[in-house]
């Protein structure tokens, strides 16, 4: 196997310790990170033509342009080091979680002295607890819906001094227990809280013998409106104890984790028992794992499941034997704080578990593997009719969309948002600034748009052609579609002709009668009515709809933000900016304290001040 020079050097520099290593490949970007306890032994084994190694690995060989490494002090550190820069990186050649967003997490600020209870996309150490992750956001919102009845927490950012003149509505209807008022002092607050977390936690028995306690104390102080209502909390409770499944007598607080695969795909179903109830079960969807064993893809997963939650019970029962035990259950110690045991169980009551989540893990495979095939059906359909439409010579691979948002000529704003498959690829959605128009003028603003747009290619190609580096702005569509009629078209036309991209079909879609337009055709293209191609138009054009005007009112909220922060005497454009970055809106500026206006830098108590009886 012949290697580069420079590689053959940094293959002898490297140490005979543990850590972690980053391979990069021609254009800098990191394709994989691994860990070792011999730095040189493993990485060097990389290059031994030898080494027996996987067509995966092959093909990351080949790529290899550069390598670097990390020193750690243990195997342990390189562990948990790799994990974080696997998240950081998401090199294509690592098993890891399919989906580019964050999932997201339940936050109860424990930190704050009225805690909040919020949905978020990541977990951070900030004082809070975090319950997640969760893989579908609609399954957050109807567990936060349920726990809000059961405990009526405040949802407000608003400063808490018991000293309001009148509660929200969500008082009234008994969704909050009125802290701002002061109807709830912050023992008694906060102790709603933390039956909360128990909740989340799984622990509802342990919530229901507290307030069971707490209703016969209510009781004997004669105060039964009190004891009333935990009454019906109890058995609120309950309700959703007795839809809980009873997994074992024999079962306490486990995770339980299995793994199917199909035709290179690889799904993790993980189940979660407390108290020996299955209280709710999450499934994950990895890629890079078709050529890797299955040791190997349970390791990852456990890696990056286990680094974002803060919830790790004390036994973990796993389908599968792990490459790294002792090393990722020294880990899973150290997160948790106290032993964690990892088992593959061979009979009996846990191994049933690990089967029924095994069989699970197959079953939703199977239905999103069926869901995949619906998708593409649709998507390729949708491009086909297109092309027969249209008259290209192809299926329109990658589309792009173009709109313009204005208001009586202000802050006019463009979009550009692409698909790719018949899917939207958000990554290359792009916003523009209109500059050089005054007014109203749709046709000037798409002008500017598009010339910004196709100059920013012409350049992007360029660059690639002298340094090699690819730029997304060099990726031209095989469709252009703008949203509007034939003067639209005209205009794109026209400049795409000036710039050398004439050759890209164009056309225009009218709102209206849902009209496609395009060069050299006196009359217009109407596509069948429930049509898949006629509905991609229209996903596409929405979407570019929607990008623009988001965009718009982004700016004239700024816009109407800081002219109002213009008016208040000794707010300079400093102070302005200091405020807008720390609160990101005038309404939460006006809903700020007077103590967190004063800790904004450049701010004091005496501005402070002044801004507050300003707004």
């Amino acid at each position: 196997m012949a290697i580069e020079e420079h590689l053959r050097a940094k293959l002898a520099g490297l140490p005979d310790k543990p850590g972690v290593y980053l391979m990069h490949d021609a254009n800098g970007k990191v394709i994989y990170v691994g860990k070792a306890v011999v730095l040189r032994n493993r990485v060097r084994s990389y290059f031994h033509a030898s080494a027996g190694h996987t067509a995966k690995t092959e093909r990351l060989v080949a790529e290899i342009a550069d390598i670097e490494w990390i020193v750690t002090e243990s195997e342990l550190e390189a562990l948990i080091l790799e994990a974080e820069l696997i998240k950081r990186h998401r090199p294509r050649y690592n098993v890891r979680l399919k989906d580019d967003k964050r999932y997201p997490y339940i936050r109860v600020s424990l930190q704050e002295p009225y805690p909040r209870i919020q949905i978020v996309r990541q977990s951070q150490r900030d004082g809070a607890r975090h319950f997640g992750p969760f893989t579908s956001s609609q399954a957050v919102y109807q567990t936060l819906e349920v726990l809000r009845r059961l405990f009526p927490y405040r949802t407000c950012n608003r400063e808490i001094t018991g000293q309001d003149a009148r509660p929200c509505l969500y008082y009234h209807i008994k969704r909050c227990l009125g802290p701002c008022i002061g109807a709830v002092d912050q023992a008694g607050y906060r102790e709603m809280i933390l039956q909360a977390c128990l909740f989340l936690e799984g622990r509802s028995e342990q919530v229901v013998e507290l307030l069971g306690r707490q209703m016969v104390q209510a009781a004997e102080a004669l105060d039964f409106e009190r004891a009333a209502t935990l009454r019906d909390q109890v058995s609120a409770i309950n309700q959703v104890i007795e839809r809980q499944r009873i997994v074992s007598d024999h079962l306490h607080d486990h995770d339980i984790i299995a793994l199917a695969r199909d035709d290179g795909q690889a799904c993790v179903q993980v189940f979660f028992i407390r108290d020996g109830r299955l209280i709710g079960r999450e499934y994950f969807v990895l890629t890079g794992a078709q050529e890797e064993d299955d040791a190997e893809v349970m390791g990852s997963f456990i890696k990056q499941f286990y680094s974002e939650t803060s919830q790790i019970p004390p036994e973990i029962l796993l389908q599968h034997d792990l490459d790294e035990f002792a090393v990722i259950a020294s880990w899973l110690r150290s997160r948790r704080g106290s032993k964690v045991t990892i088992k593959v169980p061979k009979r009996g009551d846990k191994r049933a578990v690990v089967r029924m989540a095994h069989e699970n893990a197959i079953e939703t495979l199977e239905r999103l593997r069926m869901e995949w095939e619906v998708d593409t059906h649709r998507q390729t359909q949708a491009l086909t009719e297109l092309q027969e439409a249209l008259g290209l010579p192809q299926p329109p691979v990658r589309m792009e969309c173009y709109d313009i948002s204005t208001i009586q000529g202000s802050h006019t704003t463009g979009s550009m948002v692409v698909f790719e498959r018949g899917t939207p690829n958000k990554q290359d959605y792009r916003r523009f600034r209109i500059r050089t128009v005054e007014g109203t003028d749709d046709y000037a603003s798409m002008r500017e748009m598009l010339t910004r747009r196709f100059q920013r290619a012409r350049d992007a190609q360029e660059r690639r052609a002298v340094d090699g580096k690819n730029e997304r702005w060099a990726i031209l569509p095989d469709l252009v579609i703008l949203d509007g009629g034939k003067g639209q078209l005209g205009v794109a036309r026209e400049v795409m002709e000036a710039l050398g991209v004439g050759q890209i079909a164009t056309v225009a879609l009218a709102k209206q009668e849902e009209e496609i337009f395009v060069p050299g055709r006196a009359t217009s293209i109407r596509l069948p009515r429930g049509s898949q191609a006629l509905y991609l138009m229209q996903r596409i054009r929405d979407e570019a709809h929607r990008f623009a005007v988001s965009y718009h009112r982004k700016l004239r909220e700024q816009e109407g933000t800081r002219s109002l922060l213009d008016e208040v005497p000794g707010i300079g454009p400093k102070r302005r900016q200091a405020l807008l970055k720390r609160f990101g809106s005038l309404e939460a500026i006006r809903q700020a304290s007077i103590e967190e206006l004063a800790a904004v830098p450049s701010m004091n108590r005496a501005m402070a001040e002044q801004l507050a009886a300003y707004l």
